[in-house]
């Protein structure tokens, strides 16, 4: 008989510190999970190995809608680009001529310009001594001198005088148009004339004639002939009476010709007519290309740099074709002169040029930093870190934000996009704004994100300092 007090079957025990294998769950406590076998855990590795293979070797289907999306992105992001190039010219033409402050601001430091005030004073000078029968004046001198009882001989040598009296007279007129042109009174008078005169400006750059300015003969000129009657009347109180006989002049000072402004007449109405509305068109074409992208936030990057290079393109143009422009001066005109005369016509739009393309950057910038790049992430985790420690500087020194922190958290995109909001609406009605308006706005914008992320209170940074236990009155009991 088999005795009772015989050990168990060590088999028959289950493994100390959990259950077994097959243990059924719910039976005093939760199963580990089962341990694989080496064949399983050889069968589980080949089939990662396969999948890993298979994932490598078929891309992720992509829709091709999206293909079509960014092609008509691009294609809209290079129209919105030529029409911004466009637009900038057209608000120039419409400025200078609908505008007549801004024409005013043109033309008025050409009055103190000395190249231009060279060239007045030589054209003027040739008009002036073209108008004077030097054979005739010193015909006068010498019947005079024979008259007050001279000898013959000195009329006749009087007679002789021609040259000397011709380099003498040409002298006098010269001085005295270099009086003219350089005089106070010449600048007031220049503004005042070109401020009357804008009126017809829009006719004479159609090639309709009229104005101090005409575009006749593919010719650009200004009219000199009240400048002319202006030294008349110098010479005239000077003494030199001989200069009261001048007729009334009017003749051209040209500062440009060739068969290529014919062109530019025939496009200029359609440019002054478009000035209002082409910025309008070019924003929204952007805006449609950056809303079809797939990719906005790199869409609107590249739309804005875009522009910039528009504006990079156009301002290489001007400076080509003021090359071309002194080419094609008739022979005899001031280079100098009509140099100057293209760079203060021109001068706004350069400055428009360098606003638009600042603009642009910034844009480009901004879009670049929200971005998920290693350099945008740090740029914008230095910029909140080092607002930060200023906040918790202040925090210490017992500045505690409470419900404006609280709002400000609680409302922080909705107030970034209002500064945006309005630092667009500064700068479209702004009238002819600048590079530096442009940069002076981004300053205060920047100023303003730096205001709202130190005033933006987090939940954790909310409550209060606690105080030292060790300061102040002992805590209660029990406590």
């Amino acid at each position: 008989m088999p005795s009772d007090t015989s050990e168990p079957d060590p088999r028959d025990e289950p493994p100390r510190g959990g259950s077994s294998r097959h243990e059924q769950p719910g039976a005093g406590g939760s199963p580990k999970p089962a341990e694989l076998s080496t064949d399983e855990r050889g069968e589980l590795d080949e089939l990662r190995h396969r999948l890993t293979a298979l994932e490598a070797s078929t891309p992720p289907p992509r829709p091709r809608h999206h293909r079509l999306r960014t092609s008509g992105s691009v294609v809209l992001i290079v129209i919105s680009s030529l029409l911004a190039l466009i637009a900038v010219i057209a608000v120039w033409t419409n400025s200078i001529v609908g505008d007549t402050d801004r024409y005013v601001a043109t033309v008025a430091p050409l009055a103190s310009n000395p190249d231009v005030q060279a060239a007045l004073t030589n054209r003027v000078t040739s008009e002036v001594l073209a108008q004077i029968d030097v054979k005739a004046v010193v015909n006068e001198l010498s019947q005079a001198a024979v008259q007050q009882g001279a000898p013959p001989e000195l009329g006749k040598l009087i007679g002789g005088l021609t040259g000397p009296i011709t380099s003498g007279l040409t002298q006098l007129v010269s001085s005295t148009v270099n009086k003219v042109v350089t005089s106070n009174q010449f600048e007031t008078l220049w503004v005042d004339a070109n401020r009357a005169v804008h009126s017809s400006l829009d006719k004479a750059l159609t090639g309709k004639g009229g104005g101090a300015v005409s575009l006749e003969n593919n010719q650009v000129a200004i009219d000199i002939g009240p400048f002319v009657a202006k030294v008349k009347d110098q010479l005239v109180a000077s003494g030199f009476g001989p200069a009261a006989k001048i007729p009334e002049v009017h003749t051209n000072f040209v500062v440009f010709a060739s068969k290529d402004v014919g062109k530019v007449k025939s496009y200029f109405r359609l440019l002054q007519i478009m000035g209002a509305w082409l910025p309008v068109i070019a924003v929204l074409v952007a805006a449609a290309g950056v809303f079809t992208a797939v990719n906005r936030r790199r869409a609107l990057v590249g739309a804005a740099l875009g522009v910039a290079i528009a504006m990079l393109l156009l301002g290489v143009v001007l400076t080509v074709f003021r090359s071309f422009y002194l080419d094609h001066l008739p022979p005899g005109a001031s280079q100098a002169a009509a140099g100057a005369i293209y760079d203060a016509l021109i001068r706004f739009l350069r400055a428009s040029i360098r606003a638009v393309g600042v603009t642009a950057l910034v844009t480009a910038a901004g879009a670049f930093l929200i971005g998920p790049s290693k350099v945008a992430v740090a740029i914008r985790t230095a910029c909140s870190s080092t607002i930060g420690a200023l906040r918790e500087v202040s925090a210490a020194h017992g500045l505690h934000l409470g419900p404006v922190g609280r709002f400000v958290h609680r409302f922080k995109r909705w107030i970034g996009a209002a500064i945006l909001a309005v630092a667009a609406v500064v700068l479209a009605t702004w009238s002819y704004p600048t590079a530096a308006v442009v940069l002076w706005i981004v300053v205060v914008v920047l100023v303003g994100f730096a205001v709202r992320e130190f005033l933006d209170a987090k939940p954790g940074d909310s409550t209060p300092p606690r105080s030292d236990p060790t300061v102040g009155s002992a805590p209660r009991a029990g406590t």
